[in-house]
C-alpha cells in the first residue's frame, strides 16, 4: 500500500478568498488548450478561427458549464434536484458531469460556427486534440482533493483516501488522469495532421474525424476505469451491474463510430 500525500487543496488563502489546486489545474488546461489551437490554426492556415478564437473560447466555457452541470442534473441526482430546483444553480457545491459538458461544448461550438460561417467540423478537430490536457489535468485535482477515488483493493498502490473510509482503494483518478489524459493527448496529437492532408485528390481523412476518434477513445478509457472507480453513492450500479459513467460512455462510443461513418461517407472516402 502506498501513502496518500494528503496535499492541501488550497494552494493561497486570502481572507475569504482561496485558490485552489484543482482551479489552477483546469486554467492550466485551458491555457495550453488555446496555445495549441492557436498553434494548429496557424499551420494549416485556418486564419479565420485565429480572428474568432477569443469569442469561441467564451462560448466554450459557457457550453462546458452549462452542459457539465446540467448533465450531473439530469444523470447523477435528478431526484434530488427536482426536489431542490434553486440548488441546480449552486455549482460551487460541486457537481458537474464530464458527458454533459461534452454535450454543451459540441452544442456551443455548432451554434457559434454557424453564426460565425466557421467551418465546424475543422473547428472540432483543432480542439479536440488538446482537450486530454485539461481532462488529464482535472484528474490531478481530483486526486489532490482526495474526490472520486477508486473501489476498496489490495493492489500494492492502493491508497487510504481521507473520505474513503479506512480501507485502501484504487487510485483512479491517477489511472484516468493516464488513460484519459497523457495517453488520449498522445494518440490524437500524432494524427492532428490526418485531416488536413490530401491523398489522391481527397483527404486522407475527412474533417470531423479527430472528433470522432476522441469520442471513441475516450468512450473506451472511462468505460474501463469505471469498474475500479467507486460509483456515486446516490446511484451505485444502474443497469446490468454498469454504472451510469459506463452508460454514458457506452454511448459516447456509439456516437464516436456513426460520426466516423458518417463523415467518411459524406466525404467520399469509404
Amino acid at each position: 500500500m502506498l501513502p496518500y500525500p494528503h496535499i492541501d487543496p488550497v494552494i493561497i488563502s486570502l481572507g475569504k478568498l482561496k485558490i485552489r489546486w484543482y482551479g489552477l489545474m483546469y486554467i492550466l488546461g485551458f491555457i495550453a488548450a488555446h496555445l495549441l489551437v492557436r498553434y494548429q490554426a496557424r499551420k494549416f492556415r485556418y486564419n479565420r478561427l485565429l480572428k474568432l478564437q477569443d469569442n469561441l473560447n467564451l462560448a466554450i466555457i459557457a457550453g462546458v458549464i452549462l452542459g457539465g452541470r446540467l448533465g450531473y442534473v439530469l444523470f447523477y441526482n435528478l431526484s434530488y434536484f427536482s426536489q431542490h430546483p434553486l440548488e441546480i444553480f449552486a455549482t460551487w457545491q460541486g457537481g458537474m458531469s464530464f458527458h454533459g459538458g461534452c454535450i454543451g461544448v459540441i452544442v456551443a461550438g455548432i451554434l457559434f460556427c454557424r453564426k460565425n460561417r466557421l467551418d465546424f467540423w475543422k473547428t472540432a478537430d483543432l480542439y479536440v486534440v488538446t482537450v486530454p490536457i485539461g481532462l488529464g489535468l482535472g484528474r490531478i485535482g481530483n486526486f489532490i482533493n482526495g474526490e472520486l477515488y477508486g473501489r476498496v483493493t489490495d493492489v500494492p498502490w492502493a491508497m487510504v483516501f481521507p473520505g474513503g473510509g479506512a480501507l485502501p482503494r484504487h487510485p483512479s483518478q491517477l489511472y484516468e488522469m493516464l488513460l484519459e489524459g497523457l495517453c488520449l493527448f498522445v494518440i490524437l496529437w500524432s494524427v492532428k495532421y490526418r485531416p488536413w492532408q490530401e491523398k489522391d485528390k481527397g483527404l486522407l481523412w475527412p474533417h470531423g474525424s479527430l472528433l470522432a476518434l476522441f469520442l471513441i477513445l475516450y468512450g473506451i478509457a472511462r468505460f474501463m476505469v469505471e469498474f475500479v472507480r467507486e460509483p456515486d453513492p446516490q446511484l451505485g450500479k444502474v443497469f446490468a451491474q454498469l454504472t451510469m459513467g459506463q452508460l454514458l460512455s457506452l454511448a459516447m462510443m456509439a456516437g464516436g463510430i456513426v460520426l466516423w461513418s458518417i463523415r467518411k461517407k459524406m466525404a467520399g472516402t469509404s
